[in-house]
């Protein structure tokens, strides 16, 4: 499935954020939970969310990621 058929960003809500269409859960949100060692069955219990937003959420995050030039600098 395409991210953006799960994926929407409202500006001048939620702070701007890329949120899962018809909910308020943002794709930060989801990452966060599963970076926390959540289960899909645990955000799925805690929202109407449904196991292909959070894989679009990932999927939109990746691709965020393939188009940004992320650098990474090891502490001193």
């Amino acid at each position: 499935a395409n991210w953006r058929d799960h994926i929407f960003t409202n500006l001048g809500e939620l702070l701007d954020k890329s949120t899962i269409k018809g909910s308020r859960i943002s794709v930060e949100l989801i990452l966060a939970w599963l970076a926390d060692s959540w289960t899909y069955e645990q955000m799925l219990d805690a929202t109407h969310i449904t196991r292909g937003d959070t894989l679009a959420a990932l999927a939109f995050a990746a691709e965020i990621m393939r188009e940004k030039c992320v650098s990474v600098h090891k502490a001193a």
